[in-house]
């Protein structure tokens, strides 16, 4: 008979596919799956889907051959056959949903923001750590590898001393109901602000020391447009335009000592100017069914660097840890109080 030792044990687990669930049958949750699609069965597993409404819930089953449907999130919270629920539901809802798996002894990996505000986000990564179970703020921009890459560069000394990050990020988002509307949490700074945040973050690596900021607010007193400096140590900052009335540069320039170099598109980067000037690209791969959103194939560096973690029984990624979550919510929650938003029970 052979003994198994640690080093086994962890080779047998990998060798288990980690077992999805999806919370939510929303356009991100279809997303999600197909980027599941692109991943080893014998890795990643979709066994179960909830929404509030059954028949949507087994609709979007049907679509991606899932073989667990459920018309309640308790269900799915109950359910014993999954390890790690992928969470696409609305702003609001993320921190009960968030609470619910995790009292109920599965993982999460929840869209950004993690929560509406710090407070919340607090609440919820200490409720992880007493549970001793996996949490992650859905930050995928940072798995890809164009954003890996450019992390060893940085770490590299390849930029020199990193001394402005200048992002731009915008659409036109007038005619999406959930960003224009504050029961729905909607605002630019939760959906479009937490891009070019983490992106600043991704550079810089510590706390903003100062946050100054302006922006616009629509009549519901939600806001649409946004103009924010986060000065680090050092006289360093980051450069930040994002907003939901017309369609900006949408990339994050990282500028060095020795020379910069520019993510495009950089919250889903497939494509760099490397500070040589040339351009680098990492394709992504089709899965089953085409995405509703752009390169969202994407999403499955963040799926595969969740079951990297939980393999080592981590309770937070290297990447998007507890605290970088905590650190983006206090940066939210400041640019949205100095523009004028009113912050829930902040």
């Amino acid at each position: 008979m052979e003994l198994c030792n640690s080093d086994c044990e962890i080779a047998n687990k990998v060798k288990m596919a980690l077992r999805w669930g999806i919370v939510s049958a929303g356009k991100i949750s279809h997303d999600f799956a197909v980027a599941l699609s692109t991943l080893p069965a014998s890795d990643h597993k979709l066994v179960a889907v909830a929404a509030r409404q059954k028949d949507r819930a087994e609709e979007f089953a049907t679509l991606h051959e899932i073989p667990n449907a459920f018309g309640s999130y308790i269900e799915l919270a109950e359910f014993a056959d999954v390890d790690i629920v992928y969470i696409g539901a609305l702003n609001p809802q993320h921190l009960e949903l968030s609470s619910l798996y995790l009292e109920h002894g599965k993982h999460v990996l929840c869209e950004k923001p993690l929560c509406m505000n710090y407070k919340e986000s607090k609440q919820l990564t200490d409720l992880a750590k007493s549970k001793k179970l996996f949490l992650m703020e859905a930050i995928w921009s940072r798995f890809f590898p164009a954003a890996q890459y450019l992390r060893q560069q940085i770490k590299s000394g390849a930029l020199g001393e990193l001394k402005e990050v200048e992002v731009a990020f915008g659409f036109d988002l007038s005619h999406v109901e959930r960003l224009t509307k504050k029961d729905l949490g909607g605002g630019v700074v939760l959906d479009l602000g937490v891009y070019t945040i983490q992106a600043s973050q991704w550079g810089f690596q510590e706390a903003p020391e100062k946050i100054v900021a302006k922006g616009e607010l629509n009549e519901e007193g939600v806001d649409k447009y946004v103009d924010a400096v986060l000065h680090y140590s050092g006289g360093r900052v980051g450069k930040l335009i994002f907003g939901g009335k017309e369609q900006l540069a949408n990339k994050a320039v990282f500028k060095g000592s020795k020379g910069e170099i520019t993510l495009i598109d950089f919250w889903c980067p497939t494509k760099i100017i490397d500070i040589d000037g040339k351009e680098k690209v990492w394709p992504l791969p089709k899965g089953k069914l085409a995405t509703k959103y752009k390169d969202s194939e994407g999403l499955r560096y963040e799926a595969e660097a969740a079951r990297q973690s939980i393999l080592k029984s981590e309770i937070e990624n290297e990447n998007v840890t507890h605290n970088e979550s905590l650190i983006i919510a206090k940066v939210q929650d400041e640019i949205r109080r100095q523009i004028g938003v009113a912050v829930p029970e902040a």
